[in-house]
């Protein structure tokens, strides 16, 4: 595709896009298109004035502008056939009656002109492939042997005028790469007009997203970063509040068993470490409630008929529910805790009377 030579529209030059598109290269330039229109409209003049230049006719034909160009840009056909027979070029319309008797298949031509009001552009063949040269697409757009039939049909009902191109085109690069080798397109190419509509909405919604954040001024993420950060914040200091709530606790319990050891030591010797583990804590909560429950069994034993003991009341929740045992999940973290130092200090109380009574 990059070696087809492929003039894209700039203003309404289609003619002169047209004939390089058709020739495969700079051929023509408006300078020398208008110098054709002018002589054009110079041998028409001089047979309008065979009929008296004082005649109606003349005097109007003299106000008329040329009808082979305007400052736009637009050239006749006029102008693109005298343009062609300078290369030996002939042009035929496609749907005339002595053309159409001749029954020529389409894809045997070598190429095509195709106009619609001031509208002019080329289809071409191009080694083995036929391709669609108009200037108002982004590129050359392949057409199939199949559709080419086809899309000339659609052309001529949308009000097109076709010619066939006759005579030898002058040799072009494209044509002698394309003998060769067939090319496969992909992606159809747009129309301008699309592409820079495409091309300008992607500008507006960029500038509308950079607006949007210079108002914003960055604020949207800054505060969501920040809600990110003030709840990461929390979690960590929920996480420092439940170690400081054990630190607690083991300070408690190291402090209690230290001042009843303290307390202790005045009476008696002091026969064993005060720092004791969590371990030996355990332990000595369970010696605690087995002798309590053996305590209970006795009182049980010697009461008499009809008269139950008062059970050894275990701590209680702070709802005033009975506390569980040690497995029990059924107690809140702070009653656990509490539960666990009373018990800690009623545990080395007993041990210290028992000790007093040895």
């Amino acid at each position: 595709m990059e070696s087809i030579f492929h003039e894209k529209q700039e203003g309404s030059l289609c003619a002169q896009h047209c004939l390089n598109n058709l020739l495969q290269g700079e051929y023509f330039s408006p300078v020398e298109l208008s110098s054709i229109a002018h002589q054009l409209d110079e041998e028409e003049r001089m047979r309008m004035a065979e009929g008296g230049v004082t005649s109606e006719d003349y005097r109007t034909f003299l106000q008329q502008p040329s009808g082979n160009m305007d400052d736009s840009g637009f050239f006749s056909i006029q102008v693109i056939s005298n343009a062609l027979k300078v290369w030996g070029l002939e042009l035929i319309l496609f749907n005339s009656p002595e053309y159409q008797r001749l029954r020529i298949d389409p894809i045997n031509e070598r190429s095509f002109i195709c106009n619609y009001k001031e509208h002019w552009f080329t289809v071409r063949k191009l080694g083995k492939q036929w391709f669609n040269l108009n200037s108002l697409l982004t590129g050359p757009e392949l057409i199939s042997d199949t559709y080419l039939a086809l899309f000339l049909a659609q052309l001529q009902q949308e009000g097109y005028s076709i010619f066939v191109v006759k005579g030898d085109l002058p040799d072009c690069e494209a044509d002698q790469l394309l003998q060769m080798i067939r090319v496969q397109q992909m992606h159809r190419p747009k129309l301008i007009g699309e592409e820079l509509a495409q091309l300008k909405e992607q500008r507006v919604q960029k500038t509308d997203l950079e607006r949007v954040l210079e108002a914003n001024d960055g604020s949207g993420m800054v505060d969501e970063d920040e809600e990110d950060l003030q709840r990461a914040l929390a979690l960590s200091r929920q996480e420092i509040d439940m170690e400081d709530e054990e630190a607690d606790l083991r300070r408690a319990i190291q402090l209690s068993m230290q001042g009843s050891s303290r307390n202790a030591s005045q009476d008696i010797p002091q026969t064993s470490d005060t720092h004791l583990t969590s371990e030996e804590l355990r332990k000595r909560r369970e010696a605690y409630f087995e002798k309590q429950q053996q305590q209970q069994q006795q009182e049980q034993q010697q009461a008499p008929p009809g008269q139950l003991s008062h059970p050894c009341e275990r701590p209680t929740t702070s709802s005033g529910a009975p506390g569980s045992d040690l497995a029990g999940d059924a107690m809140s973290e702070e009653d656990m805790l509490r539960a666990a130092v009373t018990m800690s200090l009623e545990a080395v109380r007993s041990d210290l009377k028992t000790e007093g009574k040895q």
